[in-house]
């Protein structure tokens, strides 16, 4: 069994999480790993540039997102 707390400040952090997780897992062993959340991210002003440039493009070519997996996939193995 696994339980997952998002905080959104490490001072969030209180006994009350502390006492959660001692009544949940009793006294069966646990391993807490604790890890910053970095999917908060903004563009930078090249790559809104680029984007721009992209919705400038002619609709006729544009690539499916699957399409373009496929050419990164095969370009650069991802």
């Amino acid at each position: 069994m696994y339980t997952t707390y998002h905080l959104t400040s490490a001072q969030d952090l209180s006994t009350d999480i502390v006492d959660a997780i001692k009544t949940t897992f009793k006294s069966k062993p646990i391993t807490i790993i604790v890890e910053e959340d970095d999917s908060d991210f903004e563009l930078t002003t090249d790559a809104k540039a680029v984007l721009d440039e992209r919705l400038q493009e002619d609709e006729s070519t544009y690539l499916s997102a699957e399409e373009s997996i496929k050419q990164l996939n095969k370009k650069y193995g991802l």
